[in-house]
């Protein structure tokens, strides 16, 4: 299966979301090839952080690619994984229109606040766009970097509940250290130690909540 994280709005998680996803799978005995797609390049110098961790074994294959090779050379090499996870940069660029052409999934994470969600009429538009193209691509919308308590988380997943070309998954990751704890040392959530079951338990209900919308058993 092909995921792609994205979005029009930089900040919202996107690499953190694509960072975890990778691990997880692969923790999962899926051989993942892991696509930075992003000009930033964080899921590279995440997978660097990895490497150093792990002692050289991420878990995945990290590539580079941007623009029209994102679809061509993914394509080459798609029956050599189970899986691929896209890490894409938060505006419509040429690197993650070729990804949505090929993907199965679009993960959009939303923060909680109005400058993200004034960006979701964009979103839809951009994936009724790549739907006409790619019409098995199903895309998803959640609240990532979430507030812990009050009224915007509601306020927001009552917008993205109305969306009509994304899936609104009621699983928020709250906003917590222990993700970018995770990340800055190369590890999945869920490899953090001390572990924080908060975050992990969050992240895990993400996992299963999409899988449950595209109707597949969780790997």
């Amino acid at each position: 299966m092909i995921f792609t994280t994205g979005g029009i709005k930089g900040g919202s998680g996107k690499t953190t979301l694509a960072t975890n996803l990778a691990v997880y799978l692969s923790s999962k005995g899926r051989d993942v090839l892991f696509v930075d797609a992003d000009d930033q390049g964080s899921a590279h110098e995440f997978s660097v952080q990895r490497e150093a961790a792990m002692e050289g074994k991420a878990g995945f294959t990290l590539i580079r690619l941007s623009d029209k090779s994102v679809r061509t050379e993914i394509l080459k090499l798609l029956g050599k994984f189970d899986d691929v996870v896209i890490d894409t940069g938060g505006r419509d660029t040429a690197s993650q229109r070729a990804a949505l052409s090929i993907s199965d999934v679009y993960l959009v994470p939303f923060y909680p606040r109005s400058l993200d969600v004034w960006t979701l009429e964009s979103v839809e538009n951009l994936v009724a766009e790549m739907q006409v193209g790619n019409p098995r691509l199903h895309a998803c919308s959640f609240i990532n970097r979430a507030d812990p308590k009050g009224g915007d988380n509601r306020e927001v997943s009552e917008l993205l509940k109305e969306s009509e070309h994304l899936t609104y998954l009621d699983t928020p990751l709250i906003n917590r250290k222990a993700f970018a704890n995770a990340i800055t040392y190369g590890l999945g959530i869920f490899e953090l130690k001390p572990s924080d079951e908060k975050a992990s338990s969050e992240f895990l209900a993400l996992y299963n909540a999409l899988f449950n919308v595209l109707k597949i058993k969780p790997y």
